[in-house]
């Protein structure tokens, strides 16, 4: 077991040296003007890309960005706001709700604990942390689909879900370095470690953690 994890431990120190050579400065894939503003996107952004986030939500957030705005439209104005989003009936419904909740017992301010934001409407874990973690400051480690596999594939976890990836991705991880390394090691994957072309033996991380793989790695689904 103590080789096991002195072996995740050497390739967490190769992994943070090349995303840091890589991704020296990084910026925030998703344009927000404000805090809840960036809870908004980050809700969308679920089975989306943050591309297409952008390009809808440019045309709302000068106008509607804060939740007494939101809740002033209403739910049917909302879903014609955000209808070239996917699965967007449902998400109006969490951003209006939501948006009534901080009115209501929030004084129209997201509230800054995992535990607060976690119960209102749409927001899990994950939305969660990206919000602590870019619009708070807070030490979080958000991990979405992309990250869980790459974890995997860079022998960091065995990845059961995505608790067990977070909570292996912590240990290994100096805590100053969660709220970046989050964002280069989904920069990273989409450039270099994508899931139909690196397979886990052709990026730099790939073969500097493996130099002897030869086969394919199969990635367990979150």
């Amino acid at each position: 077991m103590r080789l096991l994890e002195a072996e995740k431990k050497k390739r967490a120190k190769i992994v943070l040296k090349i995303l840091n050579k890589t991704y020296p400065k990084i910026s925030v894939p998703l344009h927000s003007r404000n805090v809840f503003t960036l809870l908004i996107s980050v809700l969308l952004s679920a089975q989306c890309t943050d591309v297409n986030v952008n390009n809808v939500t440019k045309d709302i957030y000068p106008k509607y960005h804060k939740p007494k705005h939101f809740v002033k439209l209403g739910r049917k104005k909302i879903e014609k706001l955000i209808k070239r989003i996917g699965i967007f009936r449902i998400k109006a419904k969490s951003i209006f709700n939501l948006s009534k909740i901080l009115m209501e017992k929030y004084n129209g301010k997201v509230p800054k604990t995992f535990q607060e934001l976690e119960e209102l409407p749409g927001v899990g874990h994950k939305t969660a942390s990206v919000v602590m973690s870019q619009g708070f400051g807070r030490p979080a480690f958000p991990i979405d689909t992309h990250i869980h596999r790459l974890a995997q594939r860079w022998g960091l976890t065995n990845g059961k879900n995505v608790v067990q990836t977070e909570e292996d991705l912590k240990r290994l991880f100096p805590k100053k370095y969660w709220n970046k390394l989050h964002l280069q090691i989904i920069y990273y994957g989409r450039e270099f470690c994508r899931a139909r072309d690196c397979y886990g033996i052709t990026c730099k991380i790939c073969t500097s953690c493996y130099p002897n793989r030869k086969k394919p790695v199969k990635t367990k689904k979150a």
